[in-house]
C-alpha cells in the first residue's frame, strides 16, 4: 500500500532556500508547493501496485479502470470543497465527515478551527486494500486551531474519514468549523500519471505473469505426472475388476457345489444309519407276513 500522506514543503522550508548562498531563481511558496505535489504524485504513480482484487479479477477491465483513472473526454477536473461553519459536537459526541476521491493524484486540503476548549481529532483512508493512517487521533486545543495539512490520494476509490470526537467529555458541547478542499489532478497531469501508472502496472503484471507461467509449467508437469499414475492405476484397476468377475463366478461356483456336496452327505449318512428307502419298505413287508 502506499503511504498516503505525502506533506507538502512548509513556508519555514521556503524559507532556508531563499537564505542559501547559491540561488539561481527564488521560489514562493505557491510555487514550492506545486513542485512538492508534483514530485509526491510522480513517486506515488511511479511505485503504484494494483490492488489483488484488480490482479485477480476474471477481466482486464478493473485493472485498466485503477490505471486508467477518470476517462479524459469528460473530465472536468473541478475541485470539491466542504465546508461546515460552528458545528456543534454534543458531549460525549462525535462527528464523521466521510469523503469520497475517485481520481488518482487529487491533494486533500483542509483546515480545522474549534471556537474553545478542545477535541480529538483523526484522519483516515479506507481503501480496498486496507486501511492508512493519515492523522492518529490526537487533541486539538483551540489556541492551536487552525489546525492545516496537504496530503495527496494515490490510490483510488478511497474513503477519507474526517473524525471529530468529544466522547471524552461529558459536559461541555463543542463547536468546530471545517473547510475541505479535494482539488483533482490538470488533464495534462491525468495523463502523465496514467502513463506512470501504467508503466509500474505493467512491470508488476509482467512480474506475476512470470510468476504465473512458472506456477503454470510446474502445475502441467505435476498433471501430467498424476495422469499416468492415473492411467496406471485405471489399468491396475480394470485388472482387478477383471478378477473380481473371476471370484464372483468361482464363489457362485462353488457355493453350488458345497451345497450339492452337503446335500449329498447328509442323505449318504442318512442311508448308512437309517438304511435305504426301499430295504424299509421289504422289511416293513416281511414283517406284515410274519404277523399273518
Amino acid at each position: 500500500m502506499h503511504a498516503l500522506p505525502l506533506i507538502l514543503q512548509m513556508a519555514s522550508e521556503a524559507d532556508t532556500v531563499k537564505q542559501a548562498p547559491v540561488v539561481k531563481k527564488k521560489f514562493t511558496v505557491e510555487e514550492m508547493e506545486a513542485q512538492a505535489v508534483d514530485k509526491a504524485k510522480a513517486n506515488v504513480d511511479s511505485s503504484f501496485k494494483p490492488s489483488n482484487a484488480a490482479l485477480n479479477a476474471s477481466t482486464a477491465a478493473p485493472l485498466l479502470l485503477a490505471v486508467d483513472g477518470p476517462s479524459l473526454a469528460t473530465y472536468e477536473g473541478k475541485e470539491s470543497v466542504y465546508v461546515g461553519r460552528s458545528v456543534p459536537v454534543s458531549a460525549g459526541g462525535k462527528l464523521e465527515l466521510p469523503i469520497h476521491v475517485n481520481t488518482p493524484g487529487s491533494v486533500v486540503e483542509y483546515a480545522i478551527e474549534l471556537a474553545s476548549k478542545d477535541m480529538d481529532i483523526a484522519i483516515q483512508a479506507e481503501r480496498e486494500e486496507g486501511i492508512t493512517i493519515v492523522k492518529e487521533m490526537g487533541r486539538l486545543h483551540a489556541n492551536e486551531s487552525p489546525l492545516t495539512q496537504k496530503f495527496l490520494v494515490g490510490a483510488v476509490p478511497c474513503l477519507i474519514q474526517f473524525l471529530f470526537s468529544n466522547e471524552y467529555s461529558w459536559m461541555r458541547e463543542k463547536v468546530i468549523s471545517y473547510k475541505i478542499t479535494v482539488t483533482p489532478p490538470s488533464s495534462d497531469h491525468l495523463t502523465a500519471g496514467r502513463r506512470r501508472r501504467a508503466t509500474a502496472c505493467l512491470a508488476a503484471v509482467q512480474a506475476d505473469l512470470g510468476t504465473a507461467q512458472n506456477r503454470l509449467d510446474a502445475a502441467q508437469s505435476q498433471k501430467m505426472k498424476l495422469q499416468d499414475e492415473v492411467a496406471e492405476l485405471m489399468k491396475l484397476l480394470e485388472e482387478k475388476k477383471k478378477s473380481w468377475q473371476v471370484s464372483l463366478k468361482e464363489e457362485e461356483w462353488l457355493t453350488q457345489r458345497t451345497n450339492l456336496r452337503m446335500e449329498q452327505e447328509r442323505l449318504l449318512v442318512e442311508r448308512l444309519e437309517e438304511g435305504w428307502p426301499d430295504e424299509k419298505k421289504d422289511k416293513d413287508a416281511e414283517e406284515k407276513k410274519l404277523v399273518d
